[in-house]
């Protein structure tokens, strides 16, 4: 029995961006699920998922919005930007328009989030290779020349999946621990929270749990 209100020592909040199609909550789902939706809806408004994951030790809970890639949508969700501590900004292999369409989404989260806000690139449906349309050096280049981390990924197969959720943690870890993110920040998107004493620790593999998922 747990005898203290938090199994973990922070909260970090993400939101993941992009396109309508390029399936953004097929990555979410297939993070918090292990599972991957061949058909679901599209995403009206925001979608919620949360898991808990291990960061240099440290148990970290992943609060992630899912967000719409509708245009008619962008005012809505444009409000969950602000204080995201990570954004995944997503675009598909296959389809070269989501690619060229990335620099508004990285206007939107530069200009939305804080200085400090930890942006991936993630290129999905890595498994589509026969349907390539962005090549891996064009996009590496992008995110290199904007300060970007950058990945292919599959939601279909769970290829880099979790290593996209994972890098981004491990670098907001790294900036609290460097002190280049203030954890008093109203918008730092980070909530430190008291560490479980040994008896309420966690046991075993962090848990997943998700609500909803459309794409």
């Amino acid at each position: 029995m747990t005898t203290a209100p938090y199994n973990y020592s922070y909260i970090f909040k993400y939101i993941i961006i992009g396109d309508m199609g390029v399936g953004k909550s097929c990555l979410l789902h297939q993070f918090t699920e292990k599972k991957f939706m061949a058909d679901c809806p599209h995403t009206i408004g925001v979608e919620f998922g949360t898991r808990i994951i291990e960061v240099s030790g440290q148990k970290v809970k992943l609060q992630i919005w899912d967000t719409a890639g509708q245009e008619r949508f962008r005012a809505v969700t444009r409000s969950y930007y602000r204080g995201a501590a990570g954004a995944l900004m997503v675009y598909d292999i296959t389809r070269r328009s989501t690619y060229n369409h990335l620099s508004s989404w990285l206007t939107d989260a530069r200009n939305l989030t804080n200085p400090n806000t930890v942006i991936i690139l993630i290129g999905n449906k890595a498994d589509l290779e026969a349907q390539r349309d962005v090549t891996y050096e064009e996009a590496k280049q992008f995110a290199e020349e904007n300060g970007l981390l950058f990945l292919e990924a599959s939601a279909k197969t769970g290829e880099n999946v979790e290593d996209a959720f994972l890098e981004a943690a491990k670098k907001i870890y790294q900036n609290i621990q460097d002190g280049s993110l203030d954890l008093n920040a109203a918008e730092s998107g980070v909530q430190h929270k008291p560490t479980a004493p040994q008896g309420g620790r966690l046991t075993g593999d962090a848990q997943p749990q998700k609500e909803g998922c459309s794409c």
